[in-house]
């Protein structure tokens, strides 16, 4: 069967930031004079999040832990500006995605908050990129539960055997996708995790609109 559907994740696959994440956090924790949060608490209450309007449950749960006045709400808007102002989108790729519209069902699937992910795609200006935008905040479950791989093919309108999803991270999408039934393409980057076996094909993130075009031809 042939492809008919494809896409993607958003962080780390689309857009990137300017600055590591580990240093946006730590700056957010400043602009409100907040304890030290270590990166790996903050993606460990990120995931038990995934369907939240905003990240400040996010917060809620690290601050529970430690005798601070932080405010969560407050740590959590510095958070999403720090990461407005580093955010931005991997050269040429807006173009690139209305060339592939030309030929396939395009979505966007992404694990997060309402808030802050809605945020990042209006600042990005995709609200309109794609043919559909999902954003795990306002669906049942996160990536990689199936459920969330199911809303993406209602909305695209394929089937699991002619859709592939692109994705960097190895259990949220190259699990998701593939215990889904869609094709994985896994995007490498300098820093970023390792290949994952499981994947169907794998893009250097530098060359994702070179390459992915044939790549696709060859899963079909």
């Amino acid at each position: 069967m042939s492809i008919r559907g494809v896409a993607f994740d958003l962080d780390y696959t689309l857009a990137v930031t300017t600055k590591d994440r580990d240093a946006i956090l730590r700056d957010a924790i400043a602009a409100v004079d907040g304890p030290q949060i270590h990166r790996e608490e903050y993606l460990t209450a990120h995931r038990e999040n995934l369907t939240k309007q905003s990240r400040t449950p996010v917060f809620r749960d690290i601050l529970a832990d430690r005798e601070s006045q932080t405010d969560p709400e407050a740590m959590a808007a510095a958070y999403r500006q720090e990461i407005s102002e580093a955010l931005e989108p991997l050269a040429g790729i807006e173009p690139f995605i209305r060339e592939l519209r030309s030929t396939y069902r395009v979505g966007l699937l992404t694990n997060g908050s309402v808030l802050a992910q809605r945020s990042k795609i209006e600042q990005l200006g995709w609200a309109r990129l794609f043919d559909t935008t999902l954003v795990t905040g306002e669906l049942p479950a996160g990536k990689p539960d199936t459920a969330a791989f199911e809303a993406l093919l209602e909305e695209l309108g394929t089937t699991a055997d002619e859709t592939v999803y692109i994705g960097d991270t190895p259990m949220d999408d190259i699990e998701g996708a593939t215990e889904s039934g869609l094709y994985a393409i896994q995007v490498l980057f300098e820093g970023g995790p390792d290949r994952d076996p499981r994947a169907d094909a794998y893009i250097d993130r530098d060359r994702l609109i070179e390459d992915l075009p044939a790549v696709l031809e060859s899963l079909c």
